[in-house]
């Protein structure tokens, strides 16, 4: 009877989100006794094989996974975490917030590496680079650009093939946009030379890695700066048009992170879930894989993952964030 009451008053509270979705989409065996309600910015299509391979193992178990974008990720959870059981997400420093402000389940029986996961209670499971993508035609006959700097040159050199012709990501409504922007102006001087000759060619500006990738594809943008890799790499797979370019001077390679919400009903359906999620990948050829697998961190640039630790909620501080965005449309919406 307790769970009909809570399945009865999720869908009553939360039925003006109905519409909301980027996608919904249930997984199940006729078998299934309970219900997992994943809220998740991984697009459905990358995501499915390993809900698939989950619920083929753990008939008991259905999930219902719902696809949204970050920062709505986070609002959702903190207006109403006892409406999912696990959140999915590419912004690594909402999610390990979220953790730290005391929504995400202590799971002390999932066996993870330490470095891959933040007091048992965010875990890790990709390794993602945000990348540089290139529609091959507007490049014909000249030299493709592998690096920051290499771009800004390019498009000094030929401003009317980009102008109006650039996408990145909305900071200010992109959670994983806004990570990413935030990495790269720590790393070096020449993101916001590159934000400012973006926004002297009136670049356009976009919610997510999708949208980028559908207008490169049909000619609408040029070139997509921040791009997730994984995205790219799966699109190009049927685009020839496309080239993921990752930079050379220096990477940004973030980790897909999931968590429990404290307030859910299915606290032991939704460990099971975390452990197989955290083992799923690294079982799998990258002939199998739809995401990229976790790869072990290495010293130096080789491999500049952004750690999971408490300076991911640097540019989170009110103050920061505001003075962030600030530079940032001074650089790139420029009116």
């Amino acid at each position: 009877m307790r769970s009909f009451i809570a399945i009865v008053l999720v869908c009553v509270c939360h039925a003006g989100w109905a519409q909301d979705w980027e996608d919904r989409r249930v997984f199940k065996d006729a078998k299934a006794t309970t219900t997992l309600r994943i809220i998740s910015s991984t697009d459905t299509d990358l995501f499915a094989p390993l809900i698939e391979a989950f619920v083929g193992q753990n008939s008991d178990i259905a999930i219902e996974y719902l696809v949204t974008g970050t920062a709505d990720i986070d609002r959702r959870i903190r207006k109403a975490p006892d409406a999912f059981d696990i959140s999915v997400s590419s912004a690594m420093d909402l999610q390990f917030k979220l953790t730290n402000d005391g929504y995400a389940l202590e799971l002390e029986s999932v066996s993870h590496p330490a470095w891959a996961q933040w007091r048992q209670s965010l875990f890790a499971f990709t390794s993602e680079p945000a990348a540089i993508v290139i529609n091959r035609a507007a490049f014909a006959g000249q030299p493709i650009p592998r690096s920051r700097q290499e771009l800004i040159e390019a498009m000094r050199a030929r401003p009317d093939v980009f102008r109006g012709r650039i996408g990145t990501y909305d900071v200010r409504q992109s959670g994983l946009g806004y990570l990413f922007a935030t990495q790269d102006s720590r790393s070096s001087e020449t993101f916001w030379r590159l934000m400012e000759v973006m926004g002297g060619l009136d670049a356009r500006l976009y919610c997510c890695s999708g949208e980028m990738i559908d207008d490169l594809t049909n000619g609408t943008i040029v070139v997509a700066y921040n791009v997730l890799g994984s995205y790219a790499e799966a699109r190009a797979e049927s685009q020839t048009i496309l080239e993921t370019v990752l930079p050379s001077d220096f990477p940004t390679t973030m980790m897909r992170t999931a968590l429990v919400s404290k307030e859910t009903d299915e606290p032991a359906a939704a460990q099971r879930f975390i452990q197989f999620l955290v083992t799923y990948q690294s079982n799998l050829t990258d002939d199998a894989r739809t995401l990229p697998p976790l790869h072990d961190r290495v010293n130096g640039t080789e491999n500049a993952t952004i750690a999971l630790e408490p300076a991911l909620m640097t540019f989170l501080d009110t103050l920061k964030r505001t003075k962030f965005l600030s530079e940032w449309e001074d650089a790139l919406v420029q009116n």
